[in-house]
C-alpha cells in the first residue's frame, strides 16, 4: 500500500504516523479541522515537518462536513484510510457533548460512508482502552465485554467499532481498530494529565491528583503506538469470516498516577504541590493492556520503558517552552 489518508494528521498520533508512512517512501493525505481545543501552535508545530516532504498534502477541514468527505474521496484513490481525528478527552465530554456526537460520531460515519462507496484495501481507525469502562479483569482483552461505558467518549468510541464491524458484515470493507493505552510522548496533548502535571510543577502551581494517586495508566510511548499503527495498517484481516478486528496497542504495563508523578518529579527536580482529591466522573480505575493479539498478528512490541519515554518528554517539553 503507497497511497494513504491520514486524518487528525495535525493531531499528536496523527503527524507522528503520517511522518512514519513519508519515511517509508509513502504518498499521504492529511486532513485536520486544526480546531482550537488546545493549543493550535502545537499542532502547526507538529504539522510544518510534514508540509515540507513532498509526498505530503494537506487539507483544512472537518469530518463532520460530507462535502469536505466526498471532495477528499473524488480526488484521490487511498490505498488506505488511517483515521485518527477524534474529539478526545473524558472530562470536556462532560461539559461538550455535542462536540463528541458531530465529530467523533458524525464524521466517522462520513468517513466510513465514502469507503464504503471507494473502498480502500484497508479502514484503520482509532478507538480506545477507555471502551473497556471500569473493568476488574487483570488485564484488558479484545474479547471482554465493553458494553458498559462510563463516559461520552467511551461511548462514541464503541459506536465507531460496531459500525465498523457492521460495514466489514454487511459491505466487506476491511477493518482495524485500534484501543490506544494512555499515549504520551513529545509534542503530546496538552488535555492529557502527564503533560498538565509537568506544567503545573514547572509553575509551581497545585495538580490536582484523582483518586488520590491511586488510578492506574498504561503509559504507551508515542514511538511505540506508531509501530503499532503502521503494522496494523499494513495487515487488512481479509483472512476473517467478517474483515474486522480490535487490537489493543498498549505498554502492557500499568502504573499508579502517583509514582508517575514522582518520575516526573525527579526529571524536573521538583517537587510537584498535590492536592490529593477523590474520583472525577467519567474516569475510570485501571487500564492495563493485554498485548498478545497484537503481538501475533502485527508483530506489535513495544520498546520504550518508563524511565526512557518520560525523560524524552519533559527534554522535548523544556525545549519547546525554553523553561
Amino acid at each position: 500500500m503507497n497511497s494513504y489518508l491520514v486524518t487528525g494528521a495535525a493531531g499528536f498520533i496523527g503527524a507522528n504516523v503520517a511522518q512514519a508512512l513519508l519515511d517509508a517512501g509513502c504518498e499521504v493525505v492529511g486532513v485536520d479541522s486544526l480546531n482550537d481545543y488546545y493549543d493550535v501552535d502545537l499542532k502547526h508545530y507538529r504539522l510544518k515537518p510534514l508540509l515540507n516532504h513532498s509526498g505530503f498534502s494537506f487539507v483544512r477541514g472537518d469530518l463532520a462536513d460530507g462535502q469536505i468527505v466526498d471532495s477528499l474521496f473524488a480526488q484521490h484513490d487511498f490505498d488506505c484510510v488511517i483515521h485518527l481525528a477524534a474529539q478526545a478527552g473524558v472530562r470536556y465530554s462532560l461539559e461538550n457533548p455535542g462536540a463528541y456526537i458531530q465529530c467523533n460520531i458524525v464524521g466517522f460515519q462520513h468517513l466510513i460512508d465514502a469507503c464504503r462507496a471507494k473502498p480502500p484495501a484497508h479502514f484503520v481507525f482509532a478507538s480506545s482502552s477507555s471502551v473497556y469502562g471500569n473493568s476488574y479483569m487483570a488485564w484488558f482483552s479484545e474479547t471482554d465485554p465493553t458494553d458498559t461505558p462510563v463516559s461520552l467518549y467511551a461511548a462514541t468510541k464503541k459506536s465507531n467499532e460496531m459500525v465498523a464491524h457492521t460495514y466489514a458484515h454487511l459491505h466487506g470493507l476491511p477493518a482495524t481498530g485500534l484501543r490506544f493505552f494512555t499515549v504520551y510522548g513529545p509534542a503530546g496533548r496538552p488535555d492529557m494529565a502527564y503533560f498538565g502535571f509537568t506544567k503545573a510543577i514547572v509553575e509551581g502551581t497545585p495538580i490536582q491528583v484523582f483518586n488520590e494517586g491511586q488510578l492506574e495508566r498504561d503509559f504507551t510511548y508515542i514511538d511505540d503506538i506508531v509501530s503499532g499503527v503502521v503494522a496494523a495498517a499494513a495487515a487488512p484481516p481479509v483472512d476473517l469470516e467478517v474483515s474486522y478486528r480490535l487490537l489493543n496497542l498498549g505498554n502492557h504495563q500499568p502504573v499508579k498516577l502517583g509514582d508517575f508523578i514522582a518520575n516526573l518529579e525527579g526529571l524536573l527536580g521538583k517537587d510537584a504541590n498535590k492536592q490529593l482529591v477523590g474520583m472525577q466522573p467519567g474516569d475510570v480505575y485501571r487500564t492495563a493492556a493485554n498485548i498478545d493479539a497484537a503481538r501475533a498478528l502485527v508483530g506489535f512490541e513495544p520498546s520504550t520503558d518508563l524511565g526512557t519515554g518520560p525523560e524524552r518528554f519533559v527534554a522535548w517539553y523544556r525545549d519547546y517552552y525554553q523553561v
